[in-house]
This record gives structure tokens, sequence and C-alpha cells, in this order.
């Protein structure tokens, strides 16, 4: 991009677009209980209109995929974001919370396009050598969610009520649109040579994952973002309830590792200006494997307290910051004409390893901290074995980045 000012909006937006999922996620939350006691129904019943979110995202990736790849980025971004707004706006007059269930199905099929053109749209504009250093910037965007998500979502619920969370939701839906709509290019011109046809386009996601060099970047992201799942699903038990650390406190912990992340994910940016992203996946993961261990060694002996605890967890949960974005830039290089279907196929797969790692956690409790901080070693460990499996992908990867600085990397 020759404009930074345009660069800077199209971050922006691309980051809006990713933020979609985590902020409808985290941010009604804190909402469960009054969820509950308004639809006369319990907790548990309204944890299953989280699922449904989940299953939502991973389904509606698979479709938006070939579809932006056929129609263009925008106007498939228009009817799911149309379509996301609609079913924020129809939970909060949800009357039960069967039909809340269902309408975050609705919801999450929406969002979903969002984020599988957020990836398409970078791979569109960008040289495979610039697509990581663009995720890091992204990463500054939505890494806001995670810090400020829960607690606006408490604010709303203790002052106006759950039903304001899914109200600024639709707010927030209706402004990443108008975003988009005043400062996104189109990027793809539609294709009618791409085919919609469940048989064909199956066949297609088959080509896309035979691609060596995306498959191995693909887990090597998915099992990445599953030690963070299984951070997100376990930390609440190991710190509020064996360490019996305030629920603020743990507030402000979540935030401390949310903005960790983010503030790697910048040094991300400065590493790439002297290593090759395939250099800089292996050392950190090496990094991150330390750090799981002795995540395993605290779950046998609370070696070194909570303090060890807090530190061990941030120091790992910063490695995505160098991980995530690297990992799905050379997931993504070899793509081009299909770089939606290529991206949705990528956030599927992403989601549903992390969702088996994060139901394995609660499967696995035992009442100490070793399930939660076992599955991130096991998780990183991994990590460290694909990257050893695809040792022949990583020497052409960065031949080829030692002759061009430009163009597109194509491995079989």
């Amino acid at each position: 991009m020759s404009q930074p000012r345009s660069q800077t909006f199209i971050i922006l937006i691309l980051g809006a677009l990713t933020m979609i999922g985590p902020f409808s996620i985290d941010m009604y939350l804190p909402g469960f209980p009054a969820i509950a006691k308004d639809l006369r129904t319990t907790i548990a019943e309204v944890q299953l209109s989280l699922a449904s979110f989940f299953v939502g995202l991973a389904l509606g990736q698979l479709f938006s995929g070939p579809i932006t790849d056929r129609f263009g980025r925008k106007k498939p971004l228009y009817v799911g974001l149309g379509l996301y707004m609609l079913a924020s706006l129809a939970c909060v007059f949800a009357p039960n919370v069967e039909t809340l269930i269902a309408l975050r199905f609705v919801q999450a099929l929406g969002g979903s396009v969002g984020m599988v053109v957020s990836r398409a749209v970078v791979r569109d504009l960008y040289p495979p050598e610039e697509m990581a250093k663009i995720f890091s910037m992204l990463m500054l965007v939505m890494g806001v969610a995670p810090i400020i998500a829960p607690s606006l979502g408490g604010i709303l619920v203790s002052s106006v009520g759950w039903q304001s969370i899914f109200l600024s939701l639709t707010l927030f839906g209706a402004l990443a649109l108008l975003g988009m709509y005043l400062a996104l290019p189109e990027t793809k011109q539609p294709d009618a040579t791409i085919s919609l046809q469940p048989v064909k386009v199956l066949i297609e996601y088959v080509e896309i994952i035979k691609n060596r060099q995306f498959l191995i970047y693909t887990m090597v992201s998915g099992f990445s973002g599953a030690g963070m799942f299984a951070y997100i699903s376990g930390s609440p038990f190991v710190f509020i309830e064996l360490h019996r650390v305030p629920e603020a406190t743990f507030g402000i912990i979540f935030s401390a590792n949310a903005f960790g992340l983010i503030m790697s994910g910048q040094l991300n940016r400065l590493a790439l200006r002297r290593f090759t992203t395939v250099q800089i996946v292996k050392f950190v993961n090496a990094l991150q494997l330390v750090f799981g261990i002795l995540l395993v060694v605290y779950g046998f002996t609370f070696w070194g307290g909570l303090p060890m605890l807090i530190t061990l967890i941030f120091l790992y949960m910063s490695m995505l910051g160098f991980l995530y974005p690297n990992s799905g830039a050379l997931a993504m290089a070899p793509f081009s004409r299909n770089a939606g279907a290529a991206s949705a196929l990528l956030g599927s797969l992403q989601f549903v390893v992390s969702a088996i790692v994060a139901g394995l956690v609660s499967a696995f409790d035992n009442g100490t901290a070793l399930p939660m901080t076992g599955a991130m070693a096991i998780c990183s460990l991994l990590v460290f074995v694909l990257l050893r499996i695809g040792g022949k992908v990583d020497k052409r990867i960065e031949k080829r980045a030692a002759v061009e600085q430009e163009g597109v990397v194509v491995l079989s």
C-alpha cells in the first residue's frame, strides 16, 4: 500500500472485522447469571448459546470462504454483517433460552464472514513477505477485545441489563459495516470460474489441505491457539478456586496476558526486519515449550507459588504474538485466487483444534492446575514436532525468501 493513511484505515477496519468473534464471546460472558434469571433457566443452559456460537463460527467460515472468492470480498461481507446485526438485535428480544441459542448460531454465521474476509484481504493486498507484519498490526487492534470486552459487558449488565450487550454488538456491527463501506476497497473481483457446487467446493478444500505448507502452518497456528484456549478454559478454576484470587484481580491478570500478546505482536514487526518468519516461529516455539514444561513442573510442585504461575503464563501467552501472525502468513502464502477458501479452512481448523483442547481441559479436571498447564505444554510440544516434520518445507520457504522480494510462494 502506498498511502500510509489508507493503510491505517484498512488495518482498523480489518481489525474490527476480526474482533467480531472475540467481542461477541467475551462481552456477554458476565451476563450469564442475569440471562439465566430473566429467561428462567440455568447458567448451564445459557452456556449452550456459547457452544452454538462456536459451531456457527466454524461452519460459517467454511461456507463463506468460497463465496468471497466467487463474488468478491465486499458483497458477501455486506450480507454477513447485515445478518450479524439482525441476529444481534433479535437476541435482545429472545423470549427463551432456546431462541437465544438459535440466534447466537445465526449471529456467528454472519460474523464469520468478516473473519474470513479480513485474512483474505491481507492476502489480496500484500505479498507473502509483508503479510506477517500486517497480521502483527491487526493483533494490535483485535487484541483490545479480550482486554475491554469482559469489563464493558460487566458494566452494561450491572447498569442497564444484559440486553444492552446485544444492542452494543448491533451497533458495533453497524460501525464495522460503515467503515467497510467508506474505506475498504474491493480487493478481489468476482470470479465466475470458481464453483459453489458442494462437491467442487469440497474438492477445492481437499486440494488446499493437501498443500504441505498450508497444512503444517495451519496446524502450528491451531495448536498455538489451542494453548491459549486451554488457558482461557482452565484459568478461572486455577486462579479463582485453587488460588483464591479475587475476581477483580483475575480480570487484571487476564488483561495483562492479553496486553503481553499485543505487545509481542508489535515486537514481531521489528524482528521481521532481521529474521524470516520461519526462523522466528522456530525460535519462539522453543521458548514457549520451555515455559510450558515449567508450567507442568509447577502443576506438580507449586514451585514459586502464585507469582511464578502468573509469570510463566504471561511469558507463554506473549509468545503467541509472534506465533500467530507468522504461522498465519505462512499458511496463507501459497494462495491468491482462492485466498477466501484458504482463509476459511485456516480459521475453521484453528477453531476446531482449539475447541477440542479446551474441552479436554474440562474433561480431565482433577482439582489441580495440571489439566490446564499440561494441555498448554502439550500444545507447544506438538507445534515443535510439526515444525520438525516440516523441515523440508521450511528450507524451500527460506530459500525463496532469500531470492524474492515479491511474488507468491507456491508449494505443492
